[in-house]
């Protein structure tokens, strides 16, 4: 059964620099140990530096698959790649974007989510990461993780089992969408000739 293994949360702050100017964000997420209460917009302590592209009820909590650890620890062994690093709250095992579909649920804990999309990577991952070309990177990949909207209230802690429901609906999953978003932007960044 797929489960939660780690719970990382971040109140947006200036946790990275641009050309010597501090940038606000949140995605310098740390692990919470016990329980974590879930409210309608994502997790107690958490936040989003940037509401234009992050947050709101579509995408109140950012899901990432463990599996996908190993990858890029092949990828790029000089980086350090703790769970939370690439800005997720919840590294869930056993469960990837092959896996589910918009309108799928979960149950973890006491509370519940609904998948709604990929997560499409942007600037501040790359400065995270300090390397211009990670965005071209994490979708060449095709490793996104899915955002949640909260459905109901709750709490969870790591180590909860994840309980997926479907919709049965048969549309794309989560990961047959992020491949269509990935052909067109490594399709425009040839075309362009950059690494956006």
């Amino acid at each position: 059964m797929p489960r939660l293994v780690s719970v990382q949360v971040a109140l947006p702050g200036p946790f990275l620099e641009r050309e010597g100017r501090p940038v606000v964000t949140a995605i310098g997420k740390r692990r919470v140990e016990g329980t974590v209460e879930v409210l309608p917009l994502g997790l107690v302590g958490d936040g989003v530096g940037d509401p234009r592209v992050h947050g709101g009820p579509r995408k109140s909590v950012y899901a990432y698959p463990t599996e996908h650890y190993a990858f890029w620890r092949r990828e790029r062994p000089e980086m350090a790649l703790s769970f939370g690093v690439f800005g997720e709250n919840l590294s869930l095992e056993g469960l990837t974007e092959a896996d589910v579909r918009p309108g799928d649920r979960l149950e973890i804990g006491t509370a519940r989510f609904v998948v709604t999309q990929p997560r499409s990577p942007c600037a501040t991952l790359a400065l995270r990461f300090g390397r211009p070309t990670f965005v071209r990177e994490f979708y060449a990949a095709g490793r996104s993780g899915f955002y949640l909207g909260v459905e109901r209230v709750g709490t969870l802690r790591a180590g909860d089992p994840v309980h997926l429901e479907r919709t049965g609906d048969d549309g794309p999953t989560i990961a047959e969408l992020f491949g269509r978003n990935r052909s067109e932007f490594l399709a425009e960044a040839v075309r362009s000739g950059g690494a956006p």
